[in-house]
């Protein structure tokens, strides 16, 4: 579970750190041709951010990423600003931070390391660092790009559900063996109890 009152060093450069692996990401674009939605690692980085860093820190992290791009900083799939929201894949980087948020708050209540774990871990990751994008995502693509809310799906969410079951696999795989070394979390130091993962 997570005992925190402060914003501490440690969390904010963890923070800082896991937004940039976002922007990393989201620069690993594989274009489909059909759909003006590009296959993206970014949802990736926020599964971690959310999974690592908990609810605060991991809101923190993808948060401060997506207000520096509405800023205008190239920052995710190297665009910024009214382009970024307003455009196509907009109501996906809308819920970038809340994914996170979600991710980090159901994490901290997952105890223990086991298999049943690791599946629970795979059903939050996959409901909120995948599904939960397409509730603000699809509806947006249908409105940005003038098309029927159907093609809006066929486009921007079907195609996109077996990479994203796949990266949901891989991220809670990644968490499980981080949990081996860092049973009380990434953030947590010998003498903090800042953020711990009870077993």
């Amino acid at each position: 579970m997570i005992h925190s009152s402060f914003w501490n060093v440690r969390g904010i450069t963890y923070s800082a750190l896991f937004g940039a692996l976002l922007v990393a990401f989201s620069f690993v674009n594989i274009p489909l041709g059909f759909t003006p939605v590009p296959i993206s690692l970014a949802n990736f980085a926020i599964m971690l951010a959310g999974a690592l860093l908990g609810a605060r820190y991991g809101f923190l992290s993808i948060g401060t990423v997506i207000v520096l791009s509405a800023l205008g900083l190239p920052l995710i799939h190297g665009t910024g600003g009214a382009s970024l929201l307003l455009g196509t894949s907009g109501g996906f980087v809308w819920a970038y931070p809340f994914a996170a948020l979600f991710i980090g708050f159901f994490f901290s209540r997952i105890k223990g390391n086991s298999w049943g774990s690791f599946i629970l871990m795979f059903l939050v990751l996959e409901v909120f660092g995948s599904l939960l994008l397409y509730v603000s995502g699809v509806p947006w693509l249908s409105h940005a790009a003038q098309i029927p809310f159907q093609k809006a799906l066929a486009l921007g969410c079907y195609p996109f559900l077996p990479g994203d079951l796949a990266k949901a696999l891989v991220a809670a795989f990644v968490v499980r063996q981080l949990r081996v070394y860092y049973p009380k979390g990434v953030l947590s130091s010998r003498n903090s109890s800042v953020v711990t993962l009870e077993q």
